[in-house]
């Protein structure tokens, strides 16, 4: 997720929409999170009660298509640029770091401190911003503007985004996209050869983050204010805490003494780029193509199923997604495919706008817009513009009754 920051005065604001339609934001209710388990089908803490009906429904699966395709297009690239093909030389960028003898990666040790880096950056994002901000913002009184720093609320899929954050780290420790395998060439093994202790500590501190995540009542939008909120926030601060400070340092040091070498590290760095990086991103491929098929078929032949199999095919082109934001390195960082595919909060002023004018030259921009341009694109595109359009209160949006 790359998170964006917006006034949430203009949300505030009631947007005319078609014929006569209003888009207002939430109010300071209760129900944006009381701690105590609220009725998770009310509306009253929706962002935006704008609803998919017949006079905007050309529009809206116009809308829908753009964003689901750019989506497949954003992943594909991403894919082949780990793949087959990145840059300028046209090397996949898994022989750059596999090979790690050019500027940026120069030794193994090189690889494996930006695998911890950026294991160490998504523990802090969940921890304070994903789970943190909403419950800063909820216990000082910001009620509606606690609902709307949560990630995947429309969907109500915040508590499953954000587990699966802490699984992308698992499995890069682990070096395997399946929780109960364990790579023999795997950071597990390389700490657990230096000292089993600390090797059992990361673990441990892995599966609370998760399971601690879990626990925040289901959806995590009508339950900030609850005591196990602050609970899982800690305990992800806590894992990024041994993985900077322990992990890191144990390895570093058997580095410096000469007891870890390239011929030690570099199996490890070959099956993280196997077993983890690029399956994962294939399968946000596909997961993504099966995604634009479905809002396809909501296109030609809009129904309540075909509504809700979008929802589906986005759920499960989502889960590869976040599970990647463990190795937000590379292409992903460089082309600005995290903000294409992942901005937070949207900007919904615009996504109605867009709705209106059918300007879906919106949504793209190039090297040579400015940063606010840019930005501006990113932020009316994506999963969480098109979860918007697919979802509200958890469930699939429906067809209006004739």
């Amino acid at each position: 997720m790359k998170k964006q920051l917006f006034l949430s005065a203009l949300l505030m604001l009631g947007l005319t929409f078609g014929g006569g339609m209003t888009l207002t934001s939430c109010s300071d209710d209760d129900n944006t999170g009381s701690g105590s388990g609220t009725d998770s089908g009310s509306d009253t803490a929706g962002a935006a009660d704008l609803d998919y009906t017949a006079e905007n429904a050309q529009s809206w699966r116009n809308y829908s298509l753009q964003v689901a395709r750019l989506l497949q297009a954003d992943a594909q690239t991403l894919y082949t640029s780990w793949n087959q093909s990145y840059g300028d030389a046209g090397i996949a960028y898994k022989e750059t770091f596999k090979n790690h003898n050019g500027s940026e990666y120069a030794t193994a040790w090189d690889c494996v401190s930006t695998i911890i880096d950026k294991c160490v950056e998504i523990t802090d994002e969940v921890g304070n911003t994903k789970i943190g901000d909403p419950y800063s913002k909820y216990m000082a009184g910001q009620t509606t503007e606690a609902l709307y720093a949560v990630e995947s609320w429309y969907s109500f899929r915040s508590r499953e985004d954000y587990s699966n954050n802490i699984k992308s780290i698992r499995n890069s420790y682990y070096n395997s996209t399946d929780d109960s395998t364990i790579s023999t060439n795997s950071l597990y093994n390389v700490v657990n050869s230096l000292d089993a202790s600390l090797n059992s500590r990361v673990v441990a501190a892995i599966d609370k983050a998760e399971s601690d995540i879990l626990a925040i009542p289901q959806p995590f939008r009508n339950n900030i204010g609850d005591p196990t909120v602050p609970v899982a926030q800690a305990s992800c601060l806590a894992l990024g805490d041994i993985l900077n400070l322990e992990l890191r340092a144990c390895l570093r040091t058997a580095w410096d003494a000469g007891r870890l070498q390239d011929s030690q590290l570099d199996p490890v760095v070959n099956d993280y780029v196997d077993n983890v990086v690029l399956p994962t991103y294939l399968s946000l491929q596909q997961g993504t193509a099966a995604l634009t098929q479905a809002v396809q078929d909501f296109y030609d032949n809009p129904t309540n199923d075909t509504f809700s199999d979008a929802c589906e095919a986005w759920k499960v082109a989502r889960e590869p997604w976040e599970k990647s934001e463990a190795f937000l390195f590379g292409p992903v960082d460089a082309l600005g495919l995290d903000p294409n595919m992942d901005s937070w909060p949207l900007d919904q002023v615009a996504i109605v706008n867009i709705l209106n004018s059918g300007n879906y030259d919106d949504l793209n921009w190039t090297d040579g817009d400015t940063d606010e341009d840019i930005e501006a694109a990113q932020n009316v595109r994506g999963f969480h513009t098109l979860e918007f359009l697919l979802f509200k209160n958890g469930e699939p949006r429906t067809v209006p009754t004739e």
